[in-house]
């Protein structure tokens, strides 16, 4: 059972997670708030937000956290056909990316996923906290060319937060979302008002701390909440510190737990809302 404190009342949510879709959907995109950050100087400021391409797999978003470091998604690392883990050799990451060009361009070194994350269709409630990953490149992005962002452990709840990301029919340019909001908050995982899309899987939700710019989650998900359109990302913090730890350990390099057998509804319990859950 999942269940997140919304308007003060805490609510219940039935999670039902389908097919993990990383790739641009054929469908037709919805009308968003989202801005294209299409000038130069615009755009700069989020030159450390980036494209994702995996061959074959299509594309997420992601951010630098360090010169050799991109945050993601924990799901965006495993094939959406196949389930199989993605090869190194096969990821790579387009800072800034924008209209053809990116501000810097580096392959994969290798992948390192959250080590409670539990990838397949049976999912856990744990899916959206643990849906991290740290891609770490096979050569540093120079921070005098572009600074990675801090990252911020627990954002309250009401803050004001932005996404940078890209996705289905803006795969080109980064497009920007501000302000959504924290409307709802877990332990493990945050309700947010902003609308994402096919693609924007690992997109930073960025938050500004003492005015600094800093990322407090990773979009895991889209959902519809009573006819309302949020976004689900995980909390940092622990999540992160542990990835951090998997990292410096040498272990979790595609590490990964097999699906769990018992049922959905036995996971979750009974519910009282019901929220519609889709991969971005």
């Amino acid at each position: 059972m999942v269940s997140f404190v919304i308007g003060g009342c805490r609510v219940r949510f039935l999670l039902l997670f389908l097919i993990a879709l990383n790739i641009a959907s054929t469908a037709a995109a919805q009308q968003t708030p989202l801005r294209k950050l299409l000038t130069a100087d615009e755009a700069k400021v989020w030159q450390a937000v980036g494209r994702i391409n995996m061959k074959n797999a299509g594309f997420c978003t992601g951010a630098l956290i360090a010169p050799d470091l991109v945050l993601t998604a924990a799901h965006c690392m495993y094939n959406p056909k196949t389930g199989v883990l993605i090869d190194p050799n096969d990821i790579e990451f387009l800072a800034g990316w924008r209209s053809g060009r990116a501000g810097a361009e580096r392959k994969a070194r290798r992948v390192v996923v959250h080590k409670n994350y539990v990838p397949g269709r049976n999912v856990k409630v744990e899916k959206v906290a643990n849906d991290i990953a740290i891609i770490e490149l096979a050569l540093p992005i120079t921070a005098n060319f572009i600074k990675a962002f801090e990252y911020h452990k627990r954002p309250k709840l009401g803050d004001d937060v932005k996404v940078v990301s890209y996705a289905q029919d803006r795969a080109e340019a980064p497009s920007i979302e501000e302000p959504c909001q924290v409307i709802g908050l877990d332990p493990r995982a945050l309700v947010l008002t902003c609308n994402v899309d096919y693609g924007a899987s690992g997109s930073p939700i960025f938050i500004v701390d003492d005015g600094v710019t800093k990322i407090a989650s990773v979009v895991s998900a889209k959902a519809i909440v009573n006819g309302r359109k949020v976004a689900l990302g995980a909390s940092l913090g622990a999540p992160l510190e542990e990835l951090l730890a998997q990292l410096r350990s040498n272990r979790g390099v595609f590490q990964g737990k097999k699906p769990g057998r018992r049922s959905l509804s036995e996971q979750l319990g009974n519910t009282q809302t019901v929220a519609k859950i889709l991969r971005p």
